[in-house]
Protein backbone atom coordinates (compact mmCIF):
# COMPACT_ATOMS: atom_id res chain seq x y z
CA UNK A 1 0.00 0.00 0.00
CA UNK A 2 1.18 3.22 -0.56
CA UNK A 3 -0.48 6.18 0.98
CA UNK A 4 -3.63 4.00 1.80
CA UNK A 5 -3.46 3.18 -1.97
CA UNK A 6 -2.71 -0.49 -3.88
CA UNK A 7 0.63 -0.16 -5.91
CA UNK A 8 0.27 -0.15 -9.26
CA UNK A 9 2.61 -2.24 -11.78
CA UNK A 10 3.14 -2.08 -15.63
CA UNK A 11 4.77 -5.10 -17.21
CA UNK A 12 5.87 -4.63 -20.73
CA UNK A 13 6.38 -8.10 -22.20
CA UNK A 14 3.63 -9.28 -19.56
CA UNK A 15 2.73 -12.74 -21.81
CA UNK A 16 6.32 -13.82 -22.03
CA UNK A 17 7.95 -16.50 -19.99
CA UNK A 18 9.37 -14.39 -17.51
CA UNK A 19 7.06 -11.53 -17.58
CA UNK A 20 3.60 -13.78 -16.69
CA UNK A 21 5.75 -15.11 -14.15
CA UNK A 22 6.13 -11.71 -12.91
CA UNK A 23 2.84 -10.90 -13.32
CA UNK A 24 1.45 -13.52 -11.14
CA UNK A 25 4.24 -12.72 -8.52
CA UNK A 26 3.02 -9.21 -8.33
CA UNK A 27 -0.60 -10.08 -8.04
CA UNK A 28 -0.03 -11.79 -5.04
CA UNK A 29 1.71 -9.00 -3.30
CA UNK A 30 -1.58 -7.64 -3.63
CA UNK A 31 -0.11 -4.90 -6.60
CA UNK A 32 -2.58 -4.49 -9.42
CA UNK A 33 -1.22 -4.85 -12.75
CA UNK A 34 -1.27 -3.60 -16.14
CA UNK A 35 0.09 -6.24 -18.45
CA UNK A 36 1.22 -5.08 -22.24
CA UNK A 37 2.61 -7.18 -24.95
CA UNK A 38 2.41 -7.01 -28.64
CA UNK A 39 2.08 -11.05 -29.13
CA UNK A 40 5.15 -11.04 -31.12
CA UNK A 41 6.65 -13.81 -28.94
CA UNK A 42 4.18 -13.74 -25.84
CA UNK A 43 1.56 -15.85 -25.95
CA UNK A 44 -2.36 -14.73 -24.39
CA UNK A 45 -2.41 -18.36 -23.02
CA UNK A 46 0.40 -17.82 -20.37
CA UNK A 47 -1.55 -15.36 -19.00
CA UNK A 48 -5.20 -16.47 -19.62
CA UNK A 49 -5.70 -17.58 -16.08
CA UNK A 50 -4.14 -14.31 -14.24
CA UNK A 51 -7.23 -12.57 -16.63
CA UNK A 52 -9.42 -13.99 -13.86
CA UNK A 53 -8.15 -12.15 -11.50
CA UNK A 54 -9.56 -8.59 -10.42
CA UNK A 55 -6.43 -7.05 -10.08
CA UNK A 56 -4.77 -8.22 -13.78
CA UNK A 57 -5.52 -6.20 -17.05
CA UNK A 58 -4.30 -7.27 -20.65
CA UNK A 59 -3.76 -4.57 -22.75
CA UNK A 60 -2.74 -5.82 -26.25
CA UNK A 61 -0.19 -3.20 -27.89
CA UNK A 62 3.66 -2.43 -29.08
CA UNK A 63 5.47 -0.60 -26.60
CA UNK A 64 6.98 1.27 -29.89
CA UNK A 65 4.01 3.01 -30.54
CA UNK A 66 3.74 5.57 -27.87
CA UNK A 67 -0.21 5.75 -27.93
CA UNK A 68 0.14 2.36 -26.11
CA UNK A 69 0.20 5.02 -23.06
CA UNK A 70 -3.39 5.75 -23.11
CA UNK A 71 -4.78 2.68 -22.71
CA UNK A 72 -2.72 2.65 -19.14
CA UNK A 73 -3.86 4.35 -15.70
CA UNK A 74 -2.82 8.09 -14.71
CA UNK A 75 -1.21 6.70 -11.39
CA UNK A 76 1.45 4.24 -11.80
CA UNK A 77 4.18 2.93 -9.23
CA UNK A 78 6.24 0.73 -11.16
CA UNK A 79 7.12 -0.34 -14.49
CA UNK A 80 8.64 -3.42 -15.26
CA UNK A 81 10.27 -2.94 -19.28
CA UNK A 82 10.34 -7.03 -20.74
CA UNK A 83 9.58 -5.87 -23.52
CA UNK A 84 12.14 -7.45 -25.96
CA UNK A 85 12.65 -10.88 -27.77
CA UNK A 86 14.95 -12.85 -26.06
CA UNK A 87 16.29 -15.78 -27.75
CA UNK A 88 18.39 -15.59 -30.95
CA UNK A 89 15.81 -17.27 -33.00
CA UNK A 90 12.76 -14.66 -32.13
CA UNK A 91 15.34 -11.86 -32.17
CA UNK A 92 16.86 -12.74 -35.09
CA UNK A 93 13.52 -13.32 -36.96
CA UNK A 94 12.77 -9.53 -37.15
CA UNK A 95 16.20 -7.63 -35.88
CA UNK A 96 14.91 -4.02 -36.74
CA UNK A 97 12.04 -4.44 -34.63
CA UNK A 98 13.88 -5.65 -31.50
CA UNK A 99 16.37 -2.97 -32.06
CA UNK A 100 13.63 -0.20 -31.92
CA UNK A 101 12.03 -2.21 -29.13
CA UNK A 102 14.90 -1.67 -26.75
CA UNK A 103 15.73 2.10 -28.02
CA UNK A 104 12.23 3.54 -28.98
CA UNK A 105 10.25 0.92 -26.89
CA UNK A 106 12.43 1.41 -23.55
CA UNK A 107 12.55 5.27 -24.83
CA UNK A 108 8.49 5.37 -24.32
CA UNK A 109 8.96 3.63 -21.16
CA UNK A 110 10.71 6.13 -19.60
CA UNK A 111 9.12 8.52 -20.61
CA UNK A 112 5.67 7.04 -18.95
CA UNK A 113 7.91 6.72 -15.83
CA UNK A 114 8.88 10.57 -15.70
CA UNK A 115 5.23 11.41 -16.29
CA UNK A 116 3.78 8.81 -14.04
CA UNK A 117 6.08 9.44 -11.36
CA UNK A 118 6.54 5.43 -11.16
CA UNK A 119 9.97 3.37 -10.56
CA UNK A 120 11.48 1.34 -13.91
CA UNK A 121 13.58 -1.76 -14.02
CA UNK A 122 15.08 -2.47 -17.10
CA UNK A 123 15.89 -5.95 -18.01
CA UNK A 124 18.72 -6.20 -19.68
CA UNK A 125 21.11 -8.80 -20.64
CA UNK A 126 24.50 -11.30 -19.69
CA UNK A 127 23.94 -10.56 -23.85
CA UNK A 128 26.07 -6.79 -23.36
CA UNK A 129 28.90 -8.70 -22.56
CA UNK A 130 29.12 -10.56 -26.08
CA UNK A 131 31.84 -12.98 -26.23
CA UNK A 132 33.27 -12.66 -22.71
CA UNK A 133 37.06 -12.18 -22.38
CA UNK A 134 36.82 -11.44 -18.17
CA UNK A 135 34.95 -14.33 -16.60
CA UNK A 136 33.35 -14.58 -14.40
CA UNK A 137 31.58 -11.43 -15.87
CA UNK A 138 31.07 -8.47 -13.08
CA UNK A 139 28.97 -4.81 -14.14
CA UNK A 140 32.06 -3.52 -14.61
CA UNK A 141 33.04 -5.34 -17.50
CA UNK A 142 32.36 -3.41 -20.64
CA UNK A 143 32.13 -6.50 -22.80
CA UNK A 144 32.98 -7.82 -26.05
CA UNK A 145 30.03 -7.00 -28.35
CA UNK A 146 30.43 -7.31 -32.29
CA UNK A 147 28.27 -4.24 -33.13
CA UNK A 148 27.49 -5.58 -36.62
CA UNK A 149 27.07 -9.34 -36.80
CA UNK A 150 23.63 -11.39 -36.25
CA UNK A 151 23.15 -11.13 -32.66
CA UNK A 152 23.97 -7.35 -32.83
CA UNK A 153 20.70 -6.13 -32.99
CA UNK A 154 19.70 -7.51 -29.92
CA UNK A 155 22.85 -6.88 -27.72
CA UNK A 156 23.61 -3.61 -28.91
CA UNK A 157 20.06 -2.68 -28.64
CA UNK A 158 20.25 -3.55 -24.63
CA UNK A 159 23.32 -1.48 -24.40
CA UNK A 160 21.79 1.25 -25.34
CA UNK A 161 18.77 0.87 -23.49
CA UNK A 162 21.16 0.83 -20.18
CA UNK A 163 22.43 3.91 -21.77
CA UNK A 164 18.93 5.84 -22.11
CA UNK A 165 17.72 4.01 -18.79
CA UNK A 166 20.88 5.82 -17.10
CA UNK A 167 20.89 9.04 -18.79
CA UNK A 168 17.61 9.71 -17.51
CA UNK A 169 18.37 8.63 -13.82
CA UNK A 170 21.17 11.38 -14.15
CA UNK A 171 19.03 13.99 -15.58
CA UNK A 172 16.42 13.35 -12.75
CA UNK A 173 13.62 12.49 -15.07
CA UNK A 174 13.31 8.46 -13.45
CA UNK A 175 14.33 6.49 -10.69
CA UNK A 176 15.81 3.37 -12.51
CA UNK A 177 16.65 0.22 -11.86
CA UNK A 178 19.19 -2.20 -14.62
CA UNK A 179 19.13 -5.91 -14.19
CA UNK A 180 21.46 -8.01 -16.53
CA UNK A 181 19.87 -11.55 -16.68
CA UNK A 182 22.05 -14.58 -17.31
CA UNK A 183 20.52 -17.66 -18.88
CA UNK A 184 17.04 -18.41 -17.02
CA UNK A 185 14.43 -21.46 -17.29
CA UNK A 186 11.76 -22.49 -16.28
CA UNK A 187 7.97 -23.55 -17.32
CA UNK A 188 5.88 -21.30 -19.64
CA UNK A 189 9.30 -21.67 -21.65
CA UNK A 190 7.93 -22.27 -25.51
CA UNK A 191 9.39 -25.07 -26.77
CA UNK A 192 10.00 -23.33 -30.37
CA UNK A 193 12.50 -20.60 -28.75
CA UNK A 194 15.81 -21.93 -29.93
CA UNK A 195 17.01 -21.61 -26.55
CA UNK A 196 19.40 -24.65 -25.05
CA UNK A 197 17.06 -25.86 -21.95
CA UNK A 198 13.39 -26.27 -24.40
CA UNK A 199 15.56 -27.31 -27.32
CA UNK A 200 17.29 -30.42 -25.48
CA UNK A 201 14.22 -30.90 -23.32
CA UNK A 202 11.90 -31.05 -26.44
CA UNK A 203 14.38 -33.13 -28.04
CA UNK A 204 14.95 -35.75 -25.78
CA UNK A 205 11.12 -35.95 -24.93
CA UNK A 206 10.22 -36.58 -28.28
CA UNK A 207 13.22 -39.33 -28.58
CA UNK A 208 14.81 -37.20 -31.43
CA UNK A 209 18.20 -36.04 -32.05
CA UNK A 210 19.25 -33.93 -29.30
CA UNK A 211 21.33 -30.82 -31.15
CA UNK A 212 24.85 -29.72 -29.67
CA UNK A 213 26.20 -26.55 -31.57
CA UNK A 214 29.80 -26.90 -31.43
CA UNK A 215 31.33 -29.27 -29.49
CA UNK A 216 29.56 -28.76 -25.97
CA UNK A 217 32.21 -27.38 -24.10
CA UNK A 218 30.64 -24.09 -24.33
CA UNK A 219 29.79 -23.51 -20.77
CA UNK A 220 26.54 -21.47 -19.04
CA UNK A 221 24.58 -20.69 -15.83
CA UNK A 222 21.05 -21.62 -15.38
CA UNK A 223 19.05 -19.64 -13.20
CA UNK A 224 15.24 -21.02 -12.64
CA UNK A 225 12.39 -18.84 -12.73
CA UNK A 226 11.20 -18.42 -9.47
CA UNK A 227 14.82 -17.57 -8.33
CA UNK A 228 15.38 -14.71 -10.79
CA UNK A 229 11.37 -13.32 -10.30
CA UNK A 230 12.41 -12.81 -6.75
CA UNK A 231 15.34 -10.68 -7.76
CA UNK A 232 13.56 -8.56 -9.92
CA UNK A 233 10.81 -7.78 -7.08
CA UNK A 234 14.26 -7.28 -4.41
CA UNK A 235 15.54 -4.74 -7.32
CA UNK A 236 12.69 -3.03 -7.86
CA UNK A 237 11.98 -2.29 -3.79
CA UNK A 238 15.36 -1.44 -3.59
CA UNK A 239 16.09 2.13 -1.52
CA UNK A 240 19.71 2.63 -1.72
CA UNK A 241 22.12 4.71 -3.63
CA UNK A 242 21.11 3.98 -7.50
CA UNK A 243 23.20 1.00 -7.78
CA UNK A 244 23.84 0.65 -11.49
CA UNK A 245 23.75 -2.74 -12.90
CA UNK A 246 23.00 -5.89 -11.25
CA UNK A 247 23.89 -9.29 -12.42
CA UNK A 248 21.39 -11.88 -11.65
CA UNK A 249 21.76 -15.44 -12.61
CA UNK A 250 23.54 -18.64 -11.04
CA UNK A 251 27.03 -19.12 -10.42
CA UNK A 252 27.12 -22.56 -10.96
CA UNK A 253 28.62 -23.03 -14.58
CA UNK A 254 28.57 -25.79 -16.42
CA UNK A 255 28.53 -27.09 -20.20
CA UNK A 256 26.06 -27.66 -22.71
CA UNK A 257 27.25 -31.44 -23.20
CA UNK A 258 26.78 -31.92 -19.19
CA UNK A 259 23.41 -30.29 -19.46
CA UNK A 260 22.43 -32.90 -22.26
CA UNK A 261 23.47 -35.78 -19.70
CA UNK A 262 20.98 -34.59 -16.95
CA UNK A 263 18.47 -34.11 -18.99
CA UNK A 264 18.87 -37.64 -20.65
CA UNK A 265 18.90 -38.87 -16.95
CA UNK A 266 15.62 -36.79 -16.17
CA UNK A 267 13.89 -37.86 -18.60
CA UNK A 268 15.06 -41.67 -19.56
CA UNK A 269 15.60 -40.84 -22.83
CA UNK A 270 17.82 -42.41 -25.49
CA UNK A 271 18.02 -39.74 -27.87
CA UNK A 272 21.14 -39.76 -29.85
CA UNK A 273 23.72 -36.86 -29.49
CA UNK A 274 24.65 -34.80 -32.95
CA UNK A 275 26.36 -31.46 -33.44
CA UNK A 276 25.61 -28.77 -35.40
CA UNK A 277 28.79 -25.43 -36.40
CA UNK A 278 28.49 -22.97 -33.84
CA UNK A 279 26.67 -20.09 -34.53
CA UNK A 280 28.41 -16.59 -35.07
CA UNK A 281 29.31 -14.81 -32.12
CA UNK A 282 27.68 -17.44 -29.74
CA UNK A 283 29.98 -17.23 -26.45
CA UNK A 284 32.16 -19.52 -25.35
CA UNK A 285 31.58 -19.00 -21.67
CA UNK A 286 29.21 -17.67 -19.32
CA UNK A 287 29.04 -16.94 -15.92
CA UNK A 288 28.05 -14.15 -13.88
CA UNK A 289 29.38 -12.57 -10.49
CA UNK A 290 26.48 -11.91 -8.23
CA UNK A 291 28.48 -9.99 -5.44
CA UNK A 292 26.79 -6.61 -5.99
CA UNK A 293 23.40 -8.81 -5.74
CA UNK A 294 24.12 -10.37 -2.69
CA UNK A 295 25.43 -7.30 -0.95
CA UNK A 296 22.51 -4.82 -2.11
CA UNK A 297 19.64 -7.43 -1.87
CA UNK A 298 20.29 -9.90 -0.27
CA UNK A 299 19.63 -12.11 -2.99
CA UNK A 300 20.98 -15.54 -4.55
CA UNK A 301 19.97 -18.60 -6.54
CA UNK A 302 18.40 -21.63 -4.51
CA UNK A 303 17.17 -23.85 -6.92
CA UNK A 304 19.27 -26.42 -7.97
CA UNK A 305 19.87 -27.39 -11.34
CA UNK A 306 18.39 -30.90 -11.13
CA UNK A 307 15.51 -29.25 -8.76
CA UNK A 308 14.40 -26.79 -11.67
CA UNK A 309 15.03 -29.19 -14.47
CA UNK A 310 12.57 -31.80 -12.96
CA UNK A 311 9.93 -28.81 -12.49
CA UNK A 312 11.12 -28.04 -16.33
CA UNK A 313 10.54 -31.23 -17.66
CA UNK A 314 7.59 -31.93 -16.26
CA UNK A 315 5.64 -28.56 -17.63
CA UNK A 316 7.24 -29.56 -20.90
CA UNK A 317 5.91 -33.15 -20.60
CA UNK A 318 2.02 -31.72 -19.77
CA UNK A 319 2.55 -29.24 -22.61
CA UNK A 320 2.45 -32.48 -25.03
CA UNK A 321 0.25 -34.32 -23.67
CA UNK A 322 -2.28 -30.84 -23.37
CA UNK A 323 -1.79 -30.13 -26.94
CA UNK A 324 -0.69 -33.83 -28.86
CA UNK A 325 -3.64 -34.65 -31.53
CA UNK A 326 -6.47 -37.11 -30.70
CA UNK A 327 -8.72 -38.97 -33.17
CA UNK A 328 -11.71 -40.80 -32.40
CA UNK A 329 -11.20 -45.11 -32.15
CA UNK A 330 -13.72 -47.91 -31.11
CA UNK A 331 -15.41 -45.79 -29.25
CA UNK A 332 -12.81 -44.15 -27.00
CA UNK A 333 -10.31 -41.29 -27.57
CA UNK A 334 -6.60 -42.62 -28.18
CA UNK A 335 -3.37 -40.29 -29.29
CA UNK A 336 -1.76 -40.40 -32.76
CA UNK A 337 1.69 -39.79 -32.66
Amino acid sequence: MKNGQTKRAVVAGGAGFLGSHLCEALLGDGVQVWCVDNLQTGQRRTVRRLEQHPGFTFVEADVIEAGFAAMLPRRVDMIFNLACAASPVQYQADPEHTLLTSVVGTRNLLRLAEQRGARFLLTSTSEVYGDPEVHPQTESYRGNVSCTGPRACYDEGKRAAESLALDFHRAGRADIRIVRIFNTYGPRMRSDDGRVVSNIITQALDGSDITIYGDGSQTRSFCYVDDLIDGLMRLMRYEGVQPGPVNMGNPAELTVAELVEQVLALTGSRSSVVHMALPEDDPRRRRPDIHRARELLGWAPHTTLTEGLRETVRWFSQLRAETAPRVLGNGSDHLVA
